[in-house]
């Protein structure tokens, strides 16, 4: 059983393995840093401590961004698209948000 207050997992539209796609802003400079997955459990932990919280799916297993690296995310505001199946999440990075150490995900291959 979810931890998720009924009236945010009603409004979510979770694809077929229980994620939500998560879309991660800077909350200053509103670079988009980085996508990952939540499910029921991440969104209510995000919601609830401020550390911006996803579901590996190649762990399958919960993670705080930055538990190892240090490279946290401190959450400042979480928001669901009109159509439920998307989260915004406005946050204050602490270093290097990608896993390659660059400040966002999206620094390379710039397509147009």
């Amino acid at each position: 059983m979810s931890s998720l207050d009924p009236a945010i997992a009603e409004r979510l539209k979770l694809d077929d393995a229980g994620l939500v796609a998560a879309v991660v802003q800077d909350a200053t400079t509103r670079d988009v840093l980085m996508v990952g997955w939540m499910d029921d459990e991440a969104l209510h932990r995000t919601l609830t401590t401020g550390a911006a919280t996803f579901w590996s799916r190649s762990r399958k297993s919960l993670w705080v961004k930055g538990e190892t690296s240090g490279n946290t995310l401190a959450v400042r505001e979480v928001r669901l698209d009109c159509d439920g199946d998307t989260v915004l999440v406005l946050a204050d990075p602490a270093g290097p948000t990608c896993h390659t150490g660059a400040t966002t995900c999206f620094d390379a291959d710039r397509l147009l």
